[in-house]
């Protein structure tokens, strides 16, 4: 049952908090305008995971393996922009990786019929022992590698009144990648064959179209944003691959398509909530007088305490079209 005004009242609830927070913060001398330049980048990936994956469970698909997907992307974007020695390049490369796995999964669960679920957790596993081994095997080093500094994609400052903020581009593009959703699919034919196949893939197919080739489709636009967001991850936040650098952001993206109920926009408010969170988390870490007081692995769990209580205290907002994980029979 569709409920969108208690999505819309618990969006607005979230942000209210967040404002309180912040008021807060002022009122304790710390300085809020690095909370949320922090959520913002933690948010980016998120944002970017998350509308993608609207998009493909738009289209009757379901990946729950955007955690290997971010792993995937992140080695291949920093591997690639050490070639050319251009971070976005690398970033585009990574959506690139992005975009042939999302296309892969589609051709899996299209012509060959896979469990979509399985098939999605033999990714997440697939790639976490794979990223440990391109590690050694690039650069020679377990768990971790740190790339040259001016790789990393320089942010910009917006002034906003007494306090400026320091900015990604790609974060802006995660945002703008929401409106981009947003018109591609209730503003365009395939826009409408995408939301058409997965609730009624049938007709589809009367109507001469192929159901494979939209799903496949909507699994590479998917994919290539979703990688984006693991390429962004180190080369626009870390500075760096630490072989848990997706920290299982793949599944708090899942969390916020699901409590967006397959909205674009409500996905991206979703994710700077959870973004907010891991903020949040980290200015209490590095705060003295803080840091002693709370535990500090009770604050590295508060963006997954949160995640888990959004979709504990609202399960009736999952809206998932009919053929949702469901692979195509023609009869």
């Amino acid at each position: 049952m569709r409920r969108p005004g208690v999505r819309v009242a618990a969006t607005l609830s979230g942000f209210t908090a967040l404002a309180i927070t912040l008021t807060i913060l002022q009122q304790s001398g710390l300085r809020p305008a690095g909370l949320i330049e922090t959520a913002l980048l933690a948010m980016t990936p998120l944002a970017f995971a998350a509308v993608g994956e609207t998009i493909n469970e738009k289209s009757g698909q379901i990946n729950v393996g955007i955690e290997g997907m971010f792993l995937l992307s992140a080695i291949a974007g920093v591997y690639m922009s050490e070639m050319v020695n251009s971070g976005v390049a690398g970033l585009f490369f990574g959506g690139l990786v992005g975009a042939l796995i999302g296309g892969l999964l589609g051709v899996l669960f299209t012509l060959g019929k896979a469990d979509q679920v399985v098939a999605g957790l033999a990714l997440n596993i697939l790639a976490a022992g794979l990223f440990q081994y391109l590690l050694m095997a690039i650069w020679a080093f377990p768990g971790i590698h740190i790339f040259p500094r001016e790789l990393v994609i320089p942010r910009i400052v917006i002034p906003l009144g007494e306090i400026s903020l320091a900015v990604s581009p790609i974060t802006l593009a995660a945002c703008a990648s929401t409106a981009i959703a947003v018109y591609l699919l209730y503003r365009t034919m395939l826009g409408l064959r995408i939301r058409a196949v997965g609730e009624k893939p049938e007709l589809l197919d009367v109507a001469g179209l192929s159901v494979a080739r939209t799903r496949i489709v909507a699994g590479v636009l998917a994919g290539f944003l979703v990688g984006l967001g693991g390429a962004f991850m180190p080369l626009g936040w870390f500075g760096g691959l630490v072989k848990e650098i997706s920290a299982g952001r793949g599944f708090i993206a899942l969390a916020a398509v699901v409590f967006s109920g397959l909205n674009p926009v409500t996905a991206l408010a979703a994710t700077f909530l959870f973004g907010f969170a891991e903020g949040l988390a980290y200015i209490v870490v590095v705060t003295p007088g803080v840091k002693e007081v709370v535990p500090f692995h009770f604050v590295q769990m508060i963006p997954y305490i949160l995640t888990v209580a959004v979709l504990a205290l609202f399960p009736t907002l999952r809206r998932f079209p009919k053929a949702l994980g469901k692979p195509y029979v023609r009869e």
